[in-house]
């Protein structure tokens, strides 16, 4: 398949005539980042129905990492398929679950005997380590971090951050949670300046189990070491050092939930690997599947063999499909080495950011670990207000010149890019041309009144 063409307007009359059908038939809560219905997909290429090509940095949100259709995963699928579509393990357990667990178990963080259990997605993965973190500890109160995002079912919705539209209308939300600011260094909830602050918001932890919640009935605290839905923020590197020590000095577990920066994203295939942090549990999913649901946790085997026997599970977890695509997934980062990949496209990406963000006032941070990038929007650099509808309009303009690109922040003022990492260097210079191009017309666009106060 090759790259960008556009054959009709955007979105083209099959899309729309879709998209009517769609409204007719599917609840308006399912949000779309861009109007565009899919035929087929291969690499880092998307073809709609209408036979438009689009380069993808979107990646399913974070979920291709080995790239759409990838040859080995489907062979992997096709396979199994052939074997049987489903057994559940709770019933009749087969080798793929067990195979892909010591995997995980070997390839995830810790030098200590770890276990690990299959579940269906990244707030499921979440909401079972909180479950294994109570039944542990026998304490109740979860600690999360503001402008995170952990999942939409009650208990994720409850640690997640951002109300509209995630949590609006859909309280009362669960009980013993309690959220604290995140190392956000560009918008820090202290208006503090890094490294003069001395990661006062970490450390100020001591304080919150004196006024918040006492330390001894917190069970966990869940974090994404690199927040993704809340705009792709990199914590200070010595950050999980300091939470580290304040959790083991308090028994408080950490929970690492890697959904988005998980397999690679970040050129190592754990973020927290970076961070030199050892997490007890560690929840994955997205890519971990090639595009199957599929969902792990992964932790301390006294940890994971707490809970009583029949209180962890569920009918379609660790799908034999999807284990069998995870497997393919694993060999396909060794045999590719796509961790140095993610790497490469890092420095690429930072590089021409670094020089958008001299040449446009519109942009007020980059940042990012590996092919986990991404360009904060602001409509003026001294106030840092959220460019919402500039970053909106960014979008706009490269799903129709033929890049798909998502958003994201608290703000909606940030564009992330989940590019797969199979992308060419050739594909990766196209998109981050029509990236820039975007850039360019929305900053041009601004009135004059906002040219002059930057």
């Amino acid at each position: 398949m090759g790259s960008i063409l556009i054959k009709t307007d955007i979105p083209g009359p099959k899309s729309l005539e879709w998209m009517a059908r769609r409204q007719a038939a599917v609840p308006r809560g399912p949000y779309h980042a861009t109007p565009i219905f899919i035929e087929r997909a291969e690499g880092a290429v998307l073809e709609d129905v209408d036979g438009n090509r689009y380069l993808d940095f979107a990646g399913g949100i974070g979920v291709m990492n080995v790239g759409h259709a990838a040859p080995a995963v489907v062979t992997a699928v096709k396979a199994q398929a052939e074997r049987f579509l489903h057994a559940c393990f709770s019933v009749t357990p087969y080798s793929g679950y067990v195979r892909l667990a010591e995997k995980l178990n070997q390839l995830t963080p810790g030098d200590f005997a770890k276990k690990t259990l299959f579940v269906n997605s990244g707030a499921e993965g979440v909401e079972n380590a909180v479950k294994i973190a109570r039944a542990a500890t026998g304490r109740p109160a979860i600690l999360c971090f503001e402008d995170a995002f952990h999942g939409r079912t009650l208990l994720t919705l409850s640690l997640t951050s951002k109300i509209h539209p995630y949590k609006d209308s859909f309280g009362p939300f669960a009980p013993e949670v309690y959220r604290v600011p995140y190392a956000y260094c560009y918008r820090c909830s202290y208006s503090l300046a890094y490294p003069e602050c001395h990661l006062f918001c970490v450390r100020h932890l001591e304080d919150t189990f004196q006024r918040v919640v006492q330390a001894e009935r917190v069970a966990a605290v869940v974090v994404e070491p690199i927040l993704g839905e809340g705009g792709f923020v990199v914590p200070p590197a010595e950050y999980f050092g300091v939470l580290e020590e304040i959790c083991r000095k308090h028994n408080i577990l950490i929970v690492a939930d890697e959904v988005q920066t998980g397999f690679g994203r970040t050129g190592t295939l754990f973020a927290s690997e970076q961070f030199g942090f050892v997490p007890d549990l560690l929840v994955s999913a997205k890519s971990m599947a090639g595009g199957l649901p599929l969902a792990a946790i992964t932790g301390r085997a006294q940890i994971m063999d707490r809970p009583a026997v029949g209180g962890l599970g569920g009918t379609f977890g660790g799908n034999p499909v999807a284990c069998a695509a995870a497997l393919a997934v694993m060999e396909i980062f060794e045999k590719e080495n796509l961790l140095e990949r993610s790497r490469q496209i890092g420095r690429r990406f930072q590089e021409r950011a670094s020089r958008w963000a001299k040449d446009y006032a519109l942009i007020g941070d980059c940042r990012g670990l590996g092919a986990m990038q991404a360009l904060e929007l602001v409509s003026d650099r001294a106030s840092r207000q959220p460019a919402k509808e500039e970053t909106s309009a960014v979008a706009e303009y490269c799903f129709k010149h033929g890049l798909i690109t998502i958003t994201a922040g608290t703000y909606g003022n940030v564009i992330r890019t989940l590019m797969p990492l199979v992308i060419t260097d050739e594909q990766l210079e196209e998109g981050m041309e029509i990236l820039e191009a975007a850039i360019s017309q929305v900053s041009s666009a601004k009135s004059p009144r906002q040219a002059a106060r930057e």
